[in-house]
This record gives structure tokens, sequence and C-alpha cells, in this order.
């Protein structure tokens, strides 16, 4: 047997080498699976046995015994809250990958001309090491309304400060009966007319001492002083005598001066003259003609301070929290869209310099085209990526506003184990939001393939 076999190897070379290829393929195969094993073990754990339930499960009912059919998909679409997610989602899809992409490819551009380009790079990266859990928590403090906690409302209230300026009084009030009348604008007005030579005390309240501005004198010497025969004259005074006492609607010794209130005196209902009061809260008018004057006290003595922006309400909740995202991933982009950029062929670059085109033309016409495939890549990414946002959604986003800033991500957890306790229905958008993912994941690997050849 031994004499044979061997006469046929001697007598075949061929068929025995091809034999022995076989069996060494047929064992690097089985070496290979051995490998592989505990990786498809896991893919098929944690990922394609819950895809597999959760498309059977979204044909049960919320308690999952009664088979419903496509009565939750029917009803995801019936759904308000879930046609506002699918709506905010195609806003995250089409805003920020874009905004990313782009923003990634200018930065990439120019940290190339900066010196120190490497820490650049570094700073803008670092976002990334950052949880999303804290990244949300860190945007909730910032986009806060109250200017006090919120950096952002603090910075747009400084700025409409400095332009505007902010009423020094918005908690003074007329006290009733004492000779001031509120107008419907919100101003105050007095009850009787003036002419000129005369005088009048206004007496506010609501101003802790306090809070009165830096300089503040007593009223009282002010309303001593007779006016002239052509001039209006008056005090702006807090009625309140500190430690008690006093009497209401009169200029005692110890009360003080509303220093910086705008005065106006009106004519047969338009204004013909304005002031400011003095430290002491006393103001005058010169020059005036004879007849009957309202005085006014207008409504920005007593404007509420400006608040700043409702970053978190309902109307800016989703572009604050695209922000947030910007934030996160604009480093990101710039990393791999920069490793792009060194790659491109610097002889084409430095070609078109020579024939005359400015930095612009080479940027439209050469970097822009040549980094095509890597910007393809970048967007495509970040669809995937913005399709599955949950985190920065269910922290940045308040309780009342919530529904108004949800996402398919969080609508599915919303659903199933926020209180909507219908896994059926979360299921349902769970495989919704799978379908949508697909596609993009198949452009991707097929880019990727037709890059490998």
């Amino acid at each position: 047997m031994t004499v044979t076999t061997l006469a046929e190897r001697q007598a075949n070379p061929r068929a025995a080498g091809a034999a022995r290829g076989r069996r060494g393929r047929r064992r690097a195969r089985t070496v290979a699976l051995l490998f592989v094993f505990p990786a498809l073990l896991l893919l098929g754990a944690l990922v394609v046995y819950p895809v597999l339930f959760s498309v059977g499960r979204s044909f049960f009912d919320a308690s999952g015994t009664r088979f419903v059919g496509g009565d939750n998909y029917a009803e995801m679409f019936r759904d308000p809250a879930t046609l506002k997610a699918i709506r905010n989602t195609t806003i995250w899809v089409v805003v920020a990958p874009a905004l990313l992409t782009g923003l990634g490819l200018i930065l990439a551009v120019l940290v190339e001309k900066v010196r120190w380009a490497t820490a650049f790079k570094l700073l803008l990266f670092m976002p990334m090491a950052v949880s999303f859990l804290a990244a949300g928590i860190i945007f909730r403090l910032a986009y806060d309304e109250d200017p006090d906690k919120g950096v952002l409302n603090a910075a747009v209230v400084s700025v409409h400060d400095a332009f505007t300026g902010t009423s020094s009084y918005p908690t003074a009030r007329a006290r009733d009966g004492q000779g001031l009348s509120p107008g419907r604008d919100g101003s105050y007005l007095t009850d009787a007319d003036l002419s000129p030579g005369h005088s009048v005390a206004l007496g506010l309240v609501g101003v802790l001492p306090k809070d009165l501005p830096k300089g503040t004198s007593p009223a009282y010497p002010a309303a001593a002083r007779s006016a002239a025969a052509d001039e209006l004259r008056g005090v702006v005074y807090l009625d309140f005598t500190p430690g008690g006492g006093g009497k209401q609607g009169r200029v005692d010794p110890l009360e003080s001066g509303l220093p910086g209130m705008k005065v106006e005196a009106l004519r047969d209902g338009k204004t013909v003259a304005s002031t400011t009061s003095a430290s002491d809260g006393s103001f005058r008018f010169s020059g005036l003609d004879q007849g009957s004057y309202t005085v006014k006290l207008p409504a920005s003595n007593f404007a509420p301070p400006y608040q700043g922006v409702s970053w978190l309400g309902p109307t800016l909740v989703t572009p604050a929290i695209i922000g947030a995202y910007l934030w996160i991933w604009t480093g990101f982009a710039m990393v791999l869209i920069g490793a792009g950029l060194s790659t491109l062929p610097r002889d084409a670059l430095e070609a078109a310099r020579m024939d005359g085109a400015n930095e612009w033309q080479i940027f439209r016409r050469i970097t822009v085209p040549l980094l095509a495939p890597v910007l393809t890549v970048v967007f495509v990414t970040l669809v995937i990526n913005v399709m599955k946002v949950f985190d920065l959604v269910y922290i940045i986003a308040p309780g009342p506003v919530q529904e108004d800033a949800t996402v398919l991500a969080t609508q599915m957890w919303l659903v199933s184990f926020g209180g909507g306790n219908n896994q059926g229905l979360g299921s349902a958008l769970g495989v919704l939001l799978l379908l949508l993912v697909i596609p993009a994941m198949v452009f991707n690997v097929r880019r990727f393939r037709r890059s490998q050849r």
C-alpha cells in the first residue's frame, strides 16, 4: 500500500501538490474561524439578536402578548410627538453634518497657515475627549436663562446693556392716591395739571434703600426750592423714611431722591420738554409758555432688566443643542479633513499659483475637488452619527420643552422606558431608525471598498 501510494505520488506530483494546498487552505480557514468565532459570538449576541428581537417585538402590543401586525408602524406616523421627532431628526441630518463638514474644511485649510498648528488642532480636538453626558451638563449651564448662571446670556445682556442701557428702578411704583396715576404703557402721569411757576413732588415706593444708585442725595432740600415764573420744577423721591415715621405724599427730611429718572412735560398730550433727575431727584423745565402741563414718568424708567435670549425655549432649543454638537465634533471633522489635505499633490497647488490663481480659486477649483472623497466620508459618517444622537438632547432640553427637541432616538427611549412603557411602539421606532441608518452605512462601506481597490 505504501509503495503504491509513493509510486502514485511520484507519477503525479502536480496532483499531490494540489492536495497539500487544499489541506493547507482548510487548516488556515479553520484557524481563522477559531480566531473569529469569539468576535462573531459577540456580534451575534450584541447586534444580530437585538435587531431580530426588536423587529419581532415591533409586531406585538405594549404587553408583548398580543400580535398586532403593522399597527405599531401605523400608530408611529399618527403620533404628533413621533412626527415632531422625525422633523427634528431631519433638521439634524440636513444641518449638522453640512455645518461640521464645512467648518472642518475651513479650519483644516486655515490651520495649515498657523504657526502653532499642532496646538491649535489639539485645542479643537479636546472636546472629543469629553463625554456627551458631561458636554450636555456644561451646555445646560451655559444656556441657562438666568444671566447670573448662563454664560451666554451674561454676554448677551452685557452687550445689550452697553448699547441700550437698562432701567435703574424696575420695581418702583407710585403710591396710590398721592398724585400719580398709571398710564396704559406702564408710565405714570400727574393727576392735576400744572403751570409754570409751580413745583411738584412725585413720590415712588418699591425701591429698597440699598438698591439706590451711588451718590444719591436727600430730596428734602430740592423740594424746598421755588420755581421761576417760566419754569416747572419738581422732585422725584423715594416716599419712604428709613426706620419708620414720615408722612405719605410729603418729602420728609430723611427721604432720598431718585437720580437718573427720566421726566417729561406734556401739553395737549404731546411731549414738549424732557429731562433727567439729578442726584437729589430734582428736575426742572425752563422756558415754558404759559398754560397747563402734565408731568410724566415714562415707562422706560420702570422697564424690567433685559434677561437675554431664551436659548432653551421651544423655538431655539434644537439649534442650541446642534450648537453643542458642533462644539464636540468640529475637531473630529477638522482632523480627518486635515489628514486628507496633507496627502494632496503639492505640485498641482504650486502650478496653479504659478499660473496666477489666487488662494480662493485654488481652494474652490483644486483643493475641494481633490478632497471630495474625504469630505464625502466625513459627511456620511456624521449623518450616521446624528441619526443616533440621544445624550445631548435628553440632557440639555428642559422637561417642558423635551417634546419640542425630541429626535427619534430620544422618542424611542421615552416611548419604551421613559413613561410610555410601550415597547412595541418603541421597537417600531428602533426599526425605523435602523432603516434610516442602513443606506448611509451601505454607501460608506461601498465607497471604502472602491477606494481600497
